[in-house]
């Protein structure tokens, strides 16, 4: 994923929650590790100013995600303390979640909505739990004020949407990603992320 750096991973915290954080060394990266788990994988997560953010990239539409981000919380919360401390006396002091998936599948959808775990229980049931999921849509042309926060964001917008636009007209999807990669580094876009996969 290429907004797995502390520098990139504070840019997109600072577009979606309003911020101006600076120094990329109070973000401390938290992602589950070895996190295939019942075939799923957790992408990002990390903790800034007592807040434990929890960040999915999307590319085909899942209702489920609320669900997945509660699996993903407990495992990540079990990560973050010492064995046994929820059987201790001592209460534990916990970061406040926080989660957000970036969409850019081909379903028309919206510039921002939520999604809430409430809404997969039976309708009529009493429910106590709730999880709030912020989706924001950042296919090429949509969120423009998001994406203009961060460079990283606009250009893989911009990248993702240069492939589709490439398979839409006969290339097959690899041909569609090298020429897509050699395009975005000759206009300047994804220079140094593309330059390294590219390479790989």
């Amino acid at each position: 994923m290429i907004f797995s750096t502390r520098e990139n991973l504070l840019s997109l915290y600072n577009a979606v929650n309003h911020s101006h954080y600076t120094d990329a060394k109070e973000l401390e990266i938290v992602t589950l590790e070895n996190a295939v788990y019942m075939n799923m994988k957790n992408d990002q997560a990390f903790l800034l100013d007592m807040q434990l953010n929890l960040y999915e990239h999307q590319s085909t539409w899942n209702p489920n995600m609320p669900l997945r981000f509660l699996m993903y919380l407990g495992r990540t919360y079990n990560q973050m303390m010492t064995t046994n401390a929820v059987y201790k006396e001592r209460r534990i002091e916990l970061d406040a979640p926080e989660f957000v998936v970036f969409y850019n599948g081909d379903r028309n959808q919206k510039e921002y909505w939520e999604m809430h775990l409430s809404d997969a229980f039976p309708e009529g049931v009493k429910v106590n739990i709730d999880l709030r999921v912020r989706v924001y849509n950042i296919n090429y042309g949509k969120n423009s004020k998001l994406l203009q926060q961060t460079k990283l964001l606009s250009g893989y917008s911009y990248f993702v949407d240069k492939i589709k636009h490439l398979c839409k007209n006969g290339s097959e999807l690899k041909e569609a990603i090298d020429t897509a990669v050699r395009e975005c580094i000759k206009e300047g876009v994804l220079t140094d992320q593309l330059t390294y996969l590219g390479s790989e």
